[in-house]
């Protein structure tokens, strides 16, 4: 296969029409340019130039060849260039995927930043409702980023942006509203909106009062946090949601446990080194996790 030097060597004879017009074009020395129009003869098996007394002259061959050199060597340049651009986060594709609540609460700044400031990178965007799922995507190759709480495992790469606190919700006229915060043990017997086990809150929640020794009475499920708290700010029980579901406030109260409760908030990547997903990481970093205030 006939390598690109010995094409612009080719090309660089046919603008010129002297061996030491285009060595010096190209920066090489004479020999080293006689030496890949050799290497280029051998491979299509015929001269493309007749050495004259005075000069080159290329052959129809050669001609023919530096016709298509030249194709072959503007998408080549094409190639470097458009490389150079994705790394440099001007041009490419990064899919993302998030847990649903951290969208608005974390990505939207971030996105809204990269969409004025990097027009020509496509960005793509899917939501989950468990950690897991967004590392099965990941895995499949579906997506470049995933962010969100932290998954059962994985063997990506996992970063620890931040904890994000989890919170207790009840309705207004719940005993819990008089109550600067609230112990994990007072949610013993109370009516208590859960999640759906497809749900990554579920599995936490259990993990958590399991740990703590405290049992609960579900009453409803839902897929989504913000459905949660909006359920339990109508009186239909209380429940435990993650700050990031309360960018839209909903009814009733919100009131921190006591000692305060966090999970941890991860970036998850199985190509650490990928330009766009360095680069999103970085602001990412850059802007660290919002700060709620849970006051009623």
């Amino acid at each position: 296969m006939a390598t690109l030097r010995a094409l612009e060597c080719l090309v660089a004879l046919v603008d010129t029409g002297s061996v030491t017009k285009a060595a010096a074009a190209l920066h090489l020395s004479q020999p080293a340019l006689s030496h890949q129009i050799a290497a280029l003869e051998r491979e299509l098996g015929t001269p493309v130039v007749e050495r004259l007394s005075r000069g080159v002259r290329v052959t129809a061959a050669g001609l023919a060849a530096a016709a298509e050199a030249r194709t072959a060597l503007g998408a080549a340049e094409r190639a470097v260039r458009a490389g150079r651009d994705v790394a440099a986060g001007r041009a490419g594709r990064l899919r993302l995927a998030c847990a649903e609540t951290m969208t608005a609460w974390l990505l939207v700044p971030v996105l809204r930043r990269w969409r004025s400031t990097r027009p020509g990178v496509r960005l793509d965007l899917m939501e989950f409702t468990s950690s897991d799922k967004g590392v099965e995507a990941l895995m499949a190759g579906e997506a470049d980023l995933v962010v969100g709480p932290e998954p059962t495992a994985t063997t990506a790469c996992v970063e620890h942006l931040g904890d994000e606190e989890m919170v207790v919700v009840s309705c207004g006229e719940h005993r819990f509203a008089g109550r600067p915060a609230v112990r994990v043990d007072e949610l013993a017997g109370e009516p208590f909106v859960h999640y759906t086990p497809d749900n990554g809150n579920a599995a936490w929640i259990d993990r958590f009062v399991s740990r703590c020794q405290v049992p609960l009475s579900p009453v409803l499920r839902t897929r989504s946090p913000r459905t949660a708290a909006q359920l339990a700010g109508a009186g239909m029980g209380v429940s435990i949601v993650p700050v990031s579901a309360l960018a839209a406030r909903p009814d009733g109260v919100v009131r921190r446990f006591e000692p305060r409760v966090h999970r941890g908030v991860v970036a998850i990547t199985a190509a650490p080194s990928d330009a766009l997903v360095a680069l999103f990481l970085s602001d990412l970093r850059r802007r660290g996790l919002p700060v709620v205030d849970t006051a009623a």
